[in-house]
C-alpha cells in the first residue's frame, strides 16, 4: 500500500491534540500557535457531506474546480496577471466551472486527472446545506473570535480535493479554523519567523504569498537556507479543527489513501492591535515587509524597477 504522505527530509513536531475546553489550547491560539482541536462540534452537523450528499444538496449553481495533470495546485491571482502585463505567466491549473453533479462524476472518474474544488458557501446552497451550515457550533467559533479580538468573519470556503492533491506552502493574511469533513489531511506548518528559508514570490506576482521552493525538488543553490527549515505536522481526521494563525507558512495534503477529501474553512480578519508591544513579532515583521513591496511597486509603476532598487538600498549598506 502506498504511504499516505510524502517525506521531504524536513524536521517537524507533531501539532498537539487538545480538547477545546483545556486552558492549554486556548492559551495556544491566543499566542497564535497551531493548535488540533478535537471535540469543538464545530462542524459535526457536516460530517455527513460525502460526494452523494453534496451532489444531492448542494444546489444548481456553478462551482469554481481546478484541474490539472499534477498534484500540486498553486494558487494564483488573475487580477495580477492582468494588471501587471505578465503574458508569459502560465498557470499551474486550468480553472473551470462546473455543476456539483459534474464535478463529482469527473472526481470518480479516474481520467488521471486531479480535481480541486474551492468554493465560498452562499445563500444560493440548497436548503439542508442552509440547515447543516445553522448547526454548525457558532457559540464556540464566536468566543474564539471575541477573546482572541479577530475581525469578522470574512467566508466559509468549501474544499473537495481529489486524492494525493497538494496546495503548496503559502500564507494567509486572515486568521483560520480548519475542519476536516471526509478523509485525512496533513498540515505541514511553519512560523512566519522561518520566512528566509521559504522565500515567497513577489507580492505582484500572480503566486503573491506562495513559496517559490518546490518541495520534491528543491534547488538548493538557488534557494540555499530552505535546508534549515524546520516546522510541525497536524494529521486531521474528520471532526478535527485545525488552528491556523494569521502568517502562518502551511502546506496541505490530501492523504494518496482513500479517495478523496471534504473540508471547510472560517477565515477572520485581524482584529485592531490596541498597543504595539516591542521587539515586533514575526507575522508584523512579515506584513511589514510587505507593505514595503506594495509601496514601491506601487510608487514605480514598473515591477522590474522594484528588485534593483531594494539591491541597491541594500547591498553594501545593510549587508
Amino acid at each position: 500500500m502506498a504511504k499516505a504522505y510524502k517525506e521531504y527530509g524536513i524536521p517537524v513536531e507533531r501539532v498537539p491534540r487538545m480538547s477545546c475546553n483545556d486552558k492549554e489550547a486556548e492559551k495556544r491560539i491566543s499566542n497564535m500557535t497551531p493548535v488540533i482541536l478535537t471535540d469543538t462540534n464545530l462542524v459535526t452537523s457536516a460530517l455527513k457531506w460525502d460526494l452523494d450528499y453534496l451532489v444531492d444538496n448542494l444546489g444548481k449553481e456553478d462551482f469554481t474546480v481546478f484541474v490539472s495533470d499534477k498534484r500540486t495546485f498553486k494558487y494564483y491571482d488573475e487580477a495580477k496577471v492582468k494588471e501587471h502585463k505578465l503574458e508569459g505567466f502560465n498557470p499551474p491549473a486550468k480553472r473551470e466551472e462546473m455543476k456539483i453533479w459534474e464535478f463529482a462524476e469527473k472526481l470518480k472518474s479516474g481520467d488521471g486527472k486531479k480535481y480541486y474544488l474551492q468554493q465560498s458557501l452562499n445563500d444560493a446552497v440548497g436548503k439542508n446545506i442552509v440547515k447543516d451550515f445553522l448547526c454548525f457550533n457558532w457559540e464556540w467559533a464566536t468566543k474564539q473570535q471575541s477573546q482572541n479580538s479577530w475581525g469578522p468573519l470574512t467566508s466559509n470556503l468549501l474544499l473537495i480535493a481529489s486524492k494525493g492533491n497538494i496546495t503548496p506552502a503559502h500564507y494567509d493574511e486572515q486568521q483560520n479554523l480548519f475542519g476536516q469533513l471526509v478523509g485525512q489531511k496533513r498540515f505541514l506548518l511553519f512560523a512566519p519567523e522561518q520566512f528566509e528559508c521559504l522565500y515567497p514570490h513577489p507580492v505582484w506576482h500572480p503566486h503573491d504569498r506562495q513559496s517559490q521552493v518546490d518541495f520534491d525538488h528543491p534547488d538548493l543553490e538557488k534557494f540555499p537556507n530552505f535546508r534549515k527549515l524546520s516546522g510541525y505536522e497536524a494529521i486531521l481526521n474528520p471532526g478535527d479543527v485545525l488552528y491556523v494563525p494569521m502568517y502562518w507558512w502551511h502546506q496541505v495534503e490530501s492523504s494518496m489513501q482513500g479517495s478523496y477529501t471534504v473540508s471547510v474553512n472560517f477565515w477572520y480578519k485581524s482584529g485592531p492591535v490596541e498597543k504595539v508591544v516591542y521587539p515586533l513579532m514575526g507575522h508584523q515583521k512579515m506584513a511589514i515587509m510587505r507593505n514595503v513591496e506594495k509601496m514601491l511597486t506601487e510608487a514605480l509603476k514598473d515591477v522590474n524597477e522594484v528588485g534593483p532598487l531594494l539591491r541597491t538600498l541594500v547591498i553594501g549598506r545593510y549587508t
